[in-house]
């Protein structure tokens, strides 16, 4: 589709009309002296009579190449433009982080596949994080493994396709054998800083007690709720588990509730699937829609067209005058 951003240029077309018509051409008389048998005189005194003023007269093909090009410049003021199809910019309403426990415990193999197989609770948390994230395109994400220590493995981003990559390339360990829970809310508090975003959504995900917090997640909770942040706490492990092992619902329990969040225990892969559908359901994806369409602007074409015809005009008038000149003196 071509659009025009300027058509009240269109208005100009009759302007060489209007001149025409309202300031007639330039005529200056002067005086002149006629002279009979001015051929005779010429050759009687030895001269060589030169041409006198030559009007070259304008064709219909003239006039025709005139008003083309007069046209042409005026298109060109009016900016045809050809609109390209629709695009939809997406632009991230809330932050989501994932904080994802990926301590020595997350290395069990007693989480449940929907086939009642027993897999890795880290992998079976990758499988169904994947299809979570499907559902959150448009998002602005950042992902934090946390163990010993809480580690930032993908800053807020849009990019849920790197993030989903990144998050398959950590593994049991990497952060250390232990938990710690307080850190990673601190370590999101502070990414959530650079963030201009006012709903902030922190979803974490822990199988263990917190052991080497240097900072209560209880603590960590309260200042997460002062900065606006929401707290959604997944819990994996067992709670009938042992030491470092046995998931601690009662502190997970309190870091969501006090940001105002929600607890989950999911203990296979068809329940922590559920849980995330219901977070779908409780915090729904929020995005600012802006809709534009491209322009490309044509208006270059009408000016190398006008420019050619005129090239083409003076070339037609260069060959007549090389015609023979008509005297205008009589001979």
């Amino acid at each position: 589709m071509i659009e025009f951003s300027a058509p009240l240029a269109f208005l100009l077309l009759p302007l060489p009309l209007l001149v025409w018509w309202l300031v007639p051409a330039h005529r200056e008389q002067i005086r002149a002296l006629r002279v009979p048998f001015f051929s005779r005189v010429v050759d009687a005194i030895g001269e060589k009579a030169a041409s006198g003023a030559v009007v070259l007269p304008r064709n219909l093909f003239q006039w025709l190449i005139g008003a083309l090009v007069w046209i042409l410049l005026v298109t060109a003021l009016a900016r045809p433009e050809r609109m390209g199809e629709p695009v939809t910019l997406q632009n991230p309403a809330r932050d989501v982080i994932l904080a994802v426990d990926i301590s020595g415990s997350m290395d069990e193999r007693d989480f449940a596949a929907p086939n009642g197989e027993k897999m890795q609770r880290l992998a079976g948390v990758k499988q169904v994080i994947a299809d979570f994230l499907k559902g959150r395109e448009g998002e602005r994400m950042a992902l934090i493994v946390f163990g010993t220590q809480a580690f930032v493995q993908a800053p807020l981003t849009t990019d849920l396709d790197t993030l989903l990559d990144l998050l398959n390339h950590t593994d049991v360990g990497m952060a250390g054998p232990h938990t710690a829970l307080g850190d990673a809310i601190g370590l999101s508090i502070r990414q959530f800083e650079s963030s201009d975003v006012k709903q902030r959504l922190l979803i974490l995900l822990s199988d263990g007690s917190d052991t080497a917090s240097r900072m209560s997640p209880i603590n960590a909770a309260q200042i997460a709720k002062q900065r606006g942040v929401n707290i959604i706490t997944i819990g994996v492990g067992d709670p009938e588990g042992e030491g470092e092992n046995k998931l601690d619902e009662a502190t997970l329990k309190a870091i969501a509730e006090a940001t105002g969040g929600s607890f989950y225990f999911a203990g296979d892969q068809a329940a922590l699937a559920e849980v995330y559908s219901r977070i779908d359901e409780l915090a729904p994806k929020l995005v600012d829609a802006e809709t534009y369409r491209p322009r490309l602007s044509l208006a270059a074409w009408p000016l190398g067209a006008a420019l050619i015809l005129g090239l083409l005009m003076l070339l037609l008038r260069a060959l007549l005058s090389r015609q023979k000149p008509q005297e205008t003196a009589a001979a």
